[in-house]
């Protein structure tokens, strides 16, 4: 079978590719530029806590020693602390909340990995210098040109379009991109310098000094490895040029302001404008071809993180293309893709847009409003910090992927259609292993909750209790699965077992061995039955 074309060679791009290949998929990346990035430390990005194990689990490389792992959240307005959360011992000094500490990583570097992991997987082919100008496709398959040096026909079994905000694919399926325009424009620094708070992020409100006017009414900090920082200057509406010598008195009277002296010693590494849009492509599939990352989507405003919604797009796509490409055409898993995604990321941009004029709007009687400055400050940290509706990953709850009427199914602290816990598990070989490890292999996950197992060899359980009937039941379900035992999981009581999906989501908990649930649950996580060739060309 012809291999899947992606095109766009950047994090989304290739994650995609090599999740494929750990599914034993091929693939052709057409990059459009030589196949390398040019480092900018003023670029970086920030990963969640299950997104970033996606990354390292991908690349093989221990992304948290590349990037800063931050140790904590400050957040201050004018001089007074409104919140301190440390990631140490996960406690919120507002609001007792428990959290994960986000990665902050170079863009540049998160690339580099990707691309060097790509570099030794046979079922990869990178076309560098290859930008795309033509797609075509039929029922059997999908079929594109490329101009360049190198210009050529290009045959696939799918296609996904990963090439940026400016996407040919969209442009040549006609796909409409409404939005907003420059929701947020942000000067940006990187620089190495010494803070009073090391490995701590920030955002500073109203500090008091604001010597360069109104602009400077917002500021965040974030650390990067070796003394590194990112800074932040929210800019006014418009289009203000932010030249040279206003970036460097932002610099000077913000480091004098939070070490409470003089300026002290910095050395300026990159510089530059961030600006958010926010945008969402009516349709996310169109026959054989996708969109995914900001090609389908674009956010960022009030500290939301767009790439990390890209990386989700690929770990939901992934494992679906892989099903259908070794089984055939599963066309409600295809279609899930869309309804799935696309709903998580238009109530994050929701969310925003609703929060956006409270934050931001000033004056008025919100500027005297009891708590309405500590509420603007939690909104805002759930942006920064992925929690809330501005910020938590998504749940998948009304996918029409998501099983009905399961008379044994019981709650745990997991929702259904939301990310597992990272539980430890003993693997059918006998060896303990975190549960994210096993995700990304195209298998579902079937997990046994035993209480004790963990202190005994698997030999002397394997064949004990419930295990011989729930092994059975794993081995007749639709798909491949691998079964797993944990000791204790959140919320779930003795014996409960877990069916989770290849992208780390809980499709149900069921209370005991139920053969006949389990079953119609996994059933429906593939959407159902395979269609034939000639329907998936109907579409």
């Amino acid at each position: 079978m012809d291999p899947v074309i992606i095109v766009g060679a950047g994090p989304v791009g290739l994650t995609l590719a090599l999740a494929l290949a750990r599914q034993d998929v091929p693939s052709v990346v057409l990059d459009e530029g030589p196949g390398k990035d040019e480092p900018r430390p003023a670029r970086t990005v920030v990963l969640r806590e299950d997104t970033a194990a996606l990354m390292t689990r991908l690349t093989g490389v221990p992304l948290a020693e590349a990037g800063c792992r931050w140790a904590g959240w400050r957040s201050l307005r004018r001089k007074q602390v409104m919140r301190e959360i440390s990631f140490d011992d996960d406690t919120d000094s507002a609001s007792g909340e428990a959290g994960s500490a986000p990665l902050h990583i170079a863009q540049h570097v998160l690339t580099g990995a990707l691309r060097d992991a790509l570099a030794g997987e046979r079922l990869i082919k990178l076309a560098v210098d290859s930008r795309l100008d033509t797609v075509e496709q039929e029922p059997a398959g999908v079929t594109a040109h490329t101009r360049g040096p190198k210009g050529t026909w290009w045959r696939g079994s799918y296609l996904v379009g990963c090439d940026g905000p400016r996407s040919t694919v969209r442009k040549l399926l006609d796909i409409r991109f409404p939005g907003r325009t420059a929701v947020e424009r942000h000067a940006v620094a990187a620089l190495r310098t010494e803070l009073p708070w090391t490995d701590e992020a920030l955002l500073h409100r109203m500090p008091p000094w604001r010597t360069s006017g109104p602009s400077a009414g917002e500021v965040t900090g974030r650390p990067l490895p070796d003394g590194v920082w990112r800074l932040d200057w929210l800019l006014p509406p418009g289009k203000d040029l932010v030249t040279p010598e206003l970036l460097v008195a932002r610099v000077r009277e913000t480091l004098a302001g939070w070490t409470d002296g003089p300026t002290p010693p910095y050395e300026l590494l990159d510089t530059g404008v961030h600006t958010v849009h926010h945008r969402l492509a009516r349709r996310w599939r169109v026959g054989r071809v996708f969109l995914a990352g900001d090609a389908a989507h674009l956010l960022g405003a009030l500290g939301t993180q767009g790439l990390d919604e890209g990386l989700r797009d690929a770990d939901n796509l992934a494992w679906k293309l892989a099903l259908a490409w070794h089984h055939g055409p599963h066309e409600a898993l295809l279609d899930s893709y869309q309804e799935e995604r696309r709903a998580v990321v238009a109530a994050r941009l929701r969310a925003a847009d609703q929060a956006l004029p409270l934050v931001r709007g000033g004056g008025g009687l919100r500027s005297v409003v009891p708590g309405s400055a500590r509420g603007h400050d939690a909104l805002l940290t759930d942006g920064h910090l992925g929690r809330g509706a501005l910020g938590a990953p998504g749940a998948y709850a009304t996918s029409p992927l998501a099983p009905r009427h399961l008379e044994a199914e019981v709650a745990v602290d997991t929702a259904p259609g939301a990310p597992v816990a990272d539980v430890r598990v003993t693997a059918e070989d006998g060896s303990f292993v975190r549960l994210r490890d096993r995700l990304g292999r195209g298998a579902l996950l079937v997990v046994l909750i035993a209480p004790g197992t963990g202190v005994w060899e698997r030999k002397h359980w394997v064949g004990a209790g419930l295990m011989p009937r729930l092994a059975a039941a794993v081995t007749a379900l639709p798909h491949a699965a691998e079964l797993l035992v944990a000791e204790s999981y959140p919320g779930a009581a003795a014996h409960s077992v877990l069916l989770v999906r290849p992208d780390g989501h809980l499709v149900t908990a069921l209370g005991g061995v139920r053969p006949a649930d389990l079953y119609a649950a996994a059933e429906a996580t593939l959407g159902g039955p395979a269609k034939t060739e000639a329907a998936a060309g109907s579409r």
